[in-house]
């Protein structure tokens, strides 16, 4: 893939339209419970891109924002409430849910916070207690 490939996404509704250009820093599942309550979901599958990379097409008005914790900027689409991303201002990234990035091959490479995990998955990628060490995580490792 490019570094200057480009793939757009959009909110449940098709309202809210974006792009994100280049390749993500990293794509994986994360399993905290901030996650999980969020997406409604039991794993959230991320992509994390740096914040420049990505552009609101469409409908830019209608994204709004929920912080619980100041440590992301949840992104939604006001007309229908479907997910967009989340901004994690301390690391410049913003995550892109990889299902709202149809054109990416999502290809995770770690899963995160897996200690809180209520789906044990067996696929032989990295199992992080929390975050890696970079992340301000312990980096510490749980078997597979």
């Amino acid at each position: 893939m490019s570094s200057a490939e480009t793939h757009t996404g959009k909110c449940f509704c098709g309202s809210v339209e974006f792009s994100v250009t280049g390749q993500p820093v990293a794509m994986g599942f994360c399993y905290c419970n901030s996650c999980r309550h969020w997406s409604g979901a039991q794993v959230n599958g991320f992509t994390l891109w740096p914040r420049s990379a990505l552009t609101i097409l469409k409908r830019a008005e209608n994204v709004a924002t929920y912080s619980r914790s100041g440590r992301s900027l949840r992104r939604w689409c006001t007309a229908c409430g479907g997910q967009l991303f989340s901004e994690l201002p301390a690391l410049t990234l913003v995550d892109v849910y990889a299902p709202l990035i149809p054109s990416l091959k999502f290809e995770p490479a770690v899963h995160v916070h897996y200690q809180e995990t209520v789906l044990p998955m067996k696929d032989g990628l990295p199992k992080l207690k929390d975050l890696p060490e970079e992340l301000g995580g312990s980096g510490s490792m749980l078997p597979d």
